[in-house]
């Protein structure tokens, strides 16, 4: 996730600043053959002057709207989710995950084009609203059962309604639905339940960290030390090493997670389990990352969605989350580190 946090923020400083550098060469240039020709035809430079400043303001204030567009997200967004994350009531967290999944079933139905009827859009994302408020009430197991049998109950009916028309809903498009409405919501839905849990606060960070620096032990490892790339046409960039480094960083990063645990926390913490934690919490964020990059591959887009100024959509943010939150909850479960 920190990976692509990086690529994406320089990728869209390079669109917004790059042009703002040309335009900005121009208006010097302009400026200063403007000026020199005032010296030349007149002595009175009040008017130049005017002229000049008000180029000058344009310019600045062109600076600051594409930095304020461009940085937004991480400046603004990013920490408002961190808090959100730790600070409130789980209720809180419920909420945004609600919103969250909700954006995400609709981009991921809007990129792929499988939505052939507005009513799928509706079911799908009502659906992922539900799921995530249903895990902070206690009872996910239950409403997630009633939510995907009413949810394709609702699809296969649309579908059924839609058979002899130009474009009928088959399996695949009911699928992706389900996907989008029910598995994205249920995983994310971890977080919730990480949350709510004893040393929830702690325990909730544990998938955050594995999404994040998985991603930039990666990336930094495939920079400096990728030597056999192309392992996987769906990543053809990504190297062997890169995908070894990640799964290492994210070992090592929990283990000092679980150091300061103890140091200012008071927390006993298993050193071993949460290496464990890290290793194949880190092995699945990898594999989320390629999964949902195999689905952009196979229906031929780039971004899930653009409600992020340079960073794409909702899911493009979340999709390496969504495979580690639930393997971090699994373990949590099955082997407490504390």
């Amino acid at each position: 996730m920190l990976r692509k946090l990086i690529k994406y923020e320089f990728r869209a400083t390079a669109r917004v600043m790059l042009p703002l550098y040309l335009v900005t060469i121009v208006l010097a240039l302009l400026t200063r053959g403007a000026s020199l020709w005032l010296e030349l035809a007149t002595a009175d430079m009040t008017m130049g002057e005017s002229i000049l400043g008000f180029l000058a303001g344009l310019v600045a204030v062109a600076f600051v709207l594409a930095l304020l567009a461009t940085f937004i997200v991480a400046v603004v967004l990013a920490p408002l989710f961190f808090w959100v994350l730790l600070a409130p009531p789980t209720l809180c967290l419920a909420l945004l995950m609600s919103v969250i999944c909700a954006l995400a079933s609709y981009e991921l139905l809007k990129a792929t084009q499988v939505a052939h009827h507005n009513l799928m859009y509706v079911f799908t994302a009502l659906a992922a609203v539900v799921v995530p408020l249903g895990y902070w009430s206690g009872h996910g197991s239950l409403v997630t059962r009633a939510v995907a049998l009413v949810l394709m109950s609702a699809l296969f009916f649309v579908a059924i309604l839609r058979y002899d028309e130009e474009k009928p809903l088959g399996l695949e498009q009911v699928m992706v639905c389900m996907f989008g409405g029910l598995l994205i919501p249920m995983f994310l839905s971890s977080l919730v339940v990480l949350r709510g849990m004893e040393h929830g606060r702690w325990l909730v960070l544990l998938p955050v960290i594995c999404a994040f620096l998985t991603d930039a032990g990666a990336y930094f490892a495939g920079v400096f030390l990728g030597r056999h790339r192309g392992i996987t046409r769906v990543s053809p960039n990504k190297s062997l090493e890169g995908y070894i480094g990640g799964i290492l960083s994210g070992a090592v990063f929990l283990l000092l997670y679980g150091l300061a645990l103890q140091r200012f926390a008071g927390l006993t913490v298993s050193l071993p389990v949460l290496a464990l934690y890290g290793l194949l919490g880190s092995a699945v964020t990898e594999l989320g990352d390629l999964s949902f990059s195999l689905i952009k591959r196979q229906y031929g887009i780039k971004d899930y969605g653009h409600l992020l100024p340079g960073h794409g959509g909702m899911l493009d943010r979340f999709d390496s989350m969504t495979f580690a939150a639930p393997m971090l909850l699994l373990l949590v479960e099955i082997i407490p580190a504390f």
